[in-house]
């Protein structure tokens, strides 16, 4: 396990390396030059050059790159805003703040918004799935089943915009969403402020856990070592939970992983939709803006999200499944 887990970081560093220089290489292939949108209007060409001097992008590329690298590292000095600490992602080009610290502002209403519907969708996906694996045939299953198409079906800035339309507008049942309050400054308020996001996202993720776990369990049920612990006159009860459900599992906690990332990388549409501040409207602006250490850094926590989740779940396995073993 700690050979597959070094293994895995190693990787895992490796990509996001080059994460990391696709993404410079794809600033420089946009139209905008950051330095003239810095510089203003009336902005001369000794001035255009000052400015970006002092932005750091008056060198090549790659030694743009390396420089950016080293502030990951060691730490950087910039001539307009000073030394910047080891982690160092660069400084906003429009906003001259350092860009992990404006990333760790949003990140908690991401992480929220993501950790909190996964609850919810988990619960409600995983379980009317199990219900309606155990029921086959009959008429739980048929309505699970086809609750579950419909809501795959659905988008989350029709839904969400739908209910908080009716929910929060019309008849005042939850409350708009917002994310004013942290969790410990003021629970309530953080609770009640998503949980309208979080009952639009488990419409739409219910549905697709649903019908994985239901499939998943179906299958598992006809697999020759469930038969053969129902021969043995094991319970119902033990055959299901102890053999059957920790077979299906695998699959389900491997979309779980990649779910999640997305979520903690930002979801752009969901925190659009609800008007939240997470990294996903950091990034949306950045894009505007064509702030490039903005983009960088929240590139790289959505590609770190997904990539350590990804080594979470695969390290799951062995405990989810006896019959996996990692080399």
């Amino acid at each position: 396990m700690f050979r597959f887990l070094v293994r895995r970081i190693l990787g895992a560093a490796v990509i996001l390396l080059i994460i990391s220089a696709i993404t410079f290489l794809l600033f420089y292939v946009a139209p905008r030059d950051p330095a003239r949108v810095a510089c203003g209007k009336v902005c001369t060409p000794q001035t255009l050059a000052l400015v970006k001097h002092n932005l750091g992008i008056d060198d090549p590329l790659p030694v743009q790159y390396w420089h950016w690298l080293e502030g990951v590292f060691l730490g950087r000095d910039y001539t307009s805003f000073g030394h910047c600490d080891a982690p160092c992602l660069g400084y906003s080009f429009q906003n001259r703040v350092p860009v992990l610290g404006l990333i760790g502002d949003r990140f908690p209403t991401t992480i929220s918004l993501a950790l909190g519907s996964a609850v919810v969708f988990v619960v409600f996906g995983v379980g009317t799935g199990m219900i309606a694996a155990v029921k086959q045939g009959k008429a739980l299953d048929k309505i699970a089943s086809s609750a579950s198409l419909v809501g795959s079906s659905l988008q989350i800035y029709i839904v969400g915009i739908v209910a908080m339309f009716y929910l929060s507008d019309e008849w005042g049942i939850l409350p708009r969403p917002n994310d004013n309050s942290g969790l410990t400054e003021d629970p309530g308020a953080w609770f009640s402020g998503l949980l309208l996001p979080w009952f639009v996202l488990a419409i739409i993720f219910t549905a697709n856990y649903t019908r994985m776990t239901r499939s998943q369990l179906v299958e598992t049920l006809s697999e020759d070592y469930v038969r053969t612990a129902r021969a043995k006159g094991l319970s119902a009860r033990t055959v299901f939970f102890r053999f059957a459900w920790r077979g299906a599992m695998g699959p389900i906690v491997t979309i779980l992983g990649l779910d999640l990332g997305t979520l903690l990388g930002g979801a752009i549409i969901t925190e659009a939709t609800f008007g939240l501040h997470g990294i996903g409207a950091v990034s949306v602006k950045a894009v505007h803006n064509n702030d490039l250490p903005v983009l960088l850094g929240v590139t790289l926590v959505a590609a770190a999200a997904i990539v350590v989740f990804n080594i979470i779940v695969d390290a799951l396995y062995a405990l989810i499944d006896p019959r996996v073993r990692l080399a």
